[in-house]
């Protein structure tokens, strides 16, 4: 059993656990890890050159997260350093491993796609889902982002009158 850290041991006081922590330990124990790992072998990279291959569960962790949250390959790469709940579910700690890069996750991707394996384990899960009495709806994890030059005003002027005529959204203005 590995080492408790300063923010493991952080995390494990709090009083509530996230949507997404639920999600993400649901979805750890119903997936069978080690027949997909199987199923990914036989075509993933023995490492005989270059670096050494990221693990395949690693890699099938990851391209999950990267299609429930529908992140792009560099979005899911910095959401999983800056999500303890993501971390823990790819099982990184940074004392001992890091975060595979996006250029990885897109190079499995496209192996997966190459060999059937997502069709595959896509309709493996909704089975297993569905056998569960549950269905999987992905969604979105959004960050805000600043927008430079004259798209930024065009940007400003929609969102004023989109905020005039809906009474939901609050405005927030900088002082």
């Amino acid at each position: 059993m590995a080492q408790l850290t300063f923010s493991d041991l952080e995390y494990s006081r709090r009083k509530k656990s996230t949507r997404r922590e639920k999600f993400l330990e649901t979805m750890n124990g119903l997936i069978p890890w080690e027949e997909w790992v199987a199923a990914v072998e036989p075509y993933y990279p023995p490492g005989h050159r270059g670096r050494p291959p990221m693990g395949i569960e690693k890699m099938l962790r990851m391209y999950l997260l990267q299609n429930w949250f529908q992140l792009s390959a560099a979005a899911v790469e910095e959401t999983i350093y800056d999500s303890y709940a993501m971390r823990s579910f790819m099982g990184v700690d940074f004392l001992d491993s890091g975060v595979p890069d996006a250029s990885t996750l897109l190079k499995f991707r496209r192996l997966l796609d190459r060999k059937g394996l997502s069709a595959q384990f896509s309709l493996d899960l909704h089975q297993r889902l569905a056998a569960s009495g549950q269905i999987l709806k992905t969604g979105a994890i959004l960050d805000p982002a600043l927008v430079h030059g004259s798209a930024a005003a065009q940007t400003a002027k929609k969102s004023s009158r989109e905020a005039d005529s809906d009474p939901e959204i609050i405005q927030l203005e900088m002082a």
